[in-house]
Parts: structure tokens; sequence; C-alpha cells
């Protein structure tokens, strides 16, 4: 009877070795997980090259924006980058790491307008070095929607380190996440939305209208990283 439940315990083990052996890997930076391919999520950033990307109100990709050791990094100069798609209901995936008190920002709906820069059309996620800047006005923290709803949330992680943010639109209803936790909604379609943008620095006319719009990554003139940049239309 005891070589029999010796065997039996040998056996469990082992059919939950092969279970644990089906289980999907994760996925290498930059990358798609098998299951993200099924599902029609898009690839932004291929760890490699600066393909898709280019200069708001530019053709080319600005210097001053490098692609490194599978990042997509800002050296501080160079001015803000788009991807040259447009989207209105997705959900985003991007990985940050940010500079010792730097700051950036992540912008959605973005339109091109000659003469305007992108954060008077496009709503930002806030990037920020939160340890390095204790005074700033709550709704400046990352990750918040920038001078307009402030995270219910504090786990933005120090400098040096990475974050994980997503972007969830969809037909106006925001929603930022960040390490996993819930940290902004906003039901952008409201008047109650319409009027908090009327009361900021923000141009009421164009400022985060529903319409498909640029997602872009900003240069606020500090080092920052991004990798694993993918999105999914929902």
């Amino acid at each position: 009877m005891r070589t029999l439940k010796v065997l039996s315990g040998i056996f469990t083990i082992f059919i939950f070795l092969g279970f644990a052996g089906c289980a999907e890997p994760a996925a290498e930076h930059n990358s798609l997980t098998r299951a993200e391919q099924n599902e029609g999520w898009i690839l932004m950033f291929d760890g490699e090259t600066s393909q898709g990307w280019r200069g708001y109100n530019r053709t080319g990709f600005p210097d001053g924006w490098v692609v490194e050791d599978g990042t997509l990094y800002c050296t501080g100069s160079g001015g803000d980058v788009i991807y040259d798609q447009k989207f209105l209901n997705f959900h985003l995936k991007i990985d940050w790491r940010i500079s010792e008190g730097g700051n950036s920002g992540i912008f959605i709906l973005g339109q091109e307008v000659e003469g305007r820069p992108i954060w008077q059309t496009a709503p930002e996620i806030q990037l920020l070095d939160n340890e390095a800047h204790p005074n700033v006005n709550p709704d400046q923290f990352a990750p918040a929607l920038y001078d307009l709803i402030p995270p219910s949330v504090q786990n933005t992680r120090p400098a040096g380190e990475w974050n994980t943010v997503e972007v969830i639109l969809e037909n106006g209803h925001l929603t930022i996440r960040q390490n996993g936790a819930d940290a902004v909604h906003a039901h952008m379609d409201t008047p109650e939305f319409r009027e908090m943008v009327e009361e900021s620095k923000f141009p009421e006319e164009i400022f985060g209208k529903l319409i498909p719009g640029f997602i872009g990554v900003q240069d606020h003139g500090d080092e920052v990283w991004f990798r694993n940049i993918k999105i999914l239309e929902l």
C-alpha cells in the first residue's frame, strides 16, 4: 500500500509538471505572446528600430531619440515623437523608466496642428519621478491624467526602475492602470469632463476630442526610456 501511495505521488508530480510545461512562457521584451497575437495586438516598437515612429509635425525620426538596449530612449532633446497611426478605442500597454528628477508623458488622441504643440490637443498620462517632486499638485503625479485628474493610487516605482502603464479608452471611458492597479477613471464624453477642460489651460475646442488621434511620448528635457509598447484596437 505504501508503495502505491509513493507511486501515486510521483505520478501526480509528473502530471503537475506536464501542465506547467504547457503554460505559455512570458513574452520576451518587445514581442507579443501567442495569446496577444491571436487577440490582435499590434507591436508598436520592435526594440531594434524606430520603425513606425516620427517626430510630431515632422516626417522623420528626430535626433535626440535613439533605440538603445531594446528601449526607445529620449536623451533629453529632440521633441515629442508619435506613432504614425491614429487610434480611438484601444488598450495600450507601455513600460517606462524615468531618470532621477525626470518628467515625461504619454499622449493619446493627439492631433497634428501646425503651430501648436501636441499637449494642446492630446490628454497626457503623466510620467514623473514622484519622489523628487513632492510639492507638485496631486494631478501632476504619475500616473495622473495630467493637470486634470490625480491618480487614486501611488505605486510609481523610484527613478531608474520600470513601471508598466495601461491606457484603456473605449467609447469615451478612460482607464489608466499602473503596475496592475487602476489609478484613474474618466468619462471623456460627459459635460463634466468638458467643463474640467474648459477650466484648465488646455484649448477646449480641440483638446481630447473623441476622434482618432496619435499616441505619442514626450520629450520634456529629461532622460526617459520606453519598451514593450503594444496596442489592441477595441
